[in-house]
């Protein structure tokens, strides 16, 4: 579903005439901000589905540090592999990676281990790898990719848009004080539930997620 269509959704349900664009009208930019937060609320809170994708890097030798393009700030990282050694990346601190790159001779060799080191002036995240790499491998990242506000009309939204809907139905009501029938904790209520419901559908994709497993 599109922002556009998101947003003649909840004007529907405020009993507003639909629009052809987001920023047709003063109230009609409104609703769609309404849309961008409760949609931001909607996408940080679950590792949806829908939203899991992999970067791939190509390491040079003797280079430890990679941008991670297209990632942005709020990505969560699920694993890394490198996939031409053909195994699974462990994480270490940005502490203990110090002290191997600058408290020890470099050691090269296939990388092993990650860390996070900032983000770059576009906003996308920047890994370290360690020991550095002694040629080319291809690493694997499997990550959740949030996406950035949304602008344009056709942007599409990938989680799950009833949430959405009613997350947003909720905020304009408590902004303007009324919506029929209903009161703003009720439709609060109501997102609430639609979004535990789509989260609990989605969390059968990933069942081992939701096992503990003791080591």
């Amino acid at each position: 579903m599109t922002y556009l269509e998101l947003v003649n959704k909840v004007l529907i349900r405020l009993r507003e005439d639909t629009v052809l664009s987001v920023n047709e009208n003063e109230y009609s930019r409104l609703v769609g901000e309404f849309v961008n937060d409760a949609h931001s609320q909607v996408q940080d809170a679950y590792d949806w589905s829908m939203l899991r994708t992999t970067i791939t890097a190509t390491t040079q030798q003797g280079i430890f540090n990679y941008i991670l393009t297209g990632s942005g700030s709020k990505s969560e990282m699920l694993n890394v592999i490198n996939d031409t050694a053909n195994y699974t990346m462990d994480y270490r601190t940005q502490h203990w990676f110090d002290d191997r790159y600058l408290n020890n001779d470099i050691t090269y060799g296939a990388p092993r281990y990650y860390t996070f080191n900032g983000v770059d002036d576009n906003g996308d995240t920047t890994i370290d790898v360690y020991p550095a790499p002694d040629g080319a491998y291809n690493i694997r990242f499997n990550l959740v990719l949030r996406n950035a506000l949304l602008n344009n009309d056709s942007d599409v939204v990938r989680v799950p848009t009833l949430p959405v809907v009613h997350l947003a139905h909720a905020m304009a009501t408590r902004e303007r004080g009324e919506s029929g029938a209903q009161s703003t904790p009720e439709l609060l209520y109501t997102a609430e539930r639609t979004l535990a419901d789509a989260i609990a559908l989605d969390a059968t994709r990933h069942p081992e997620e939701l096992e503990f497993v003791a080591r």
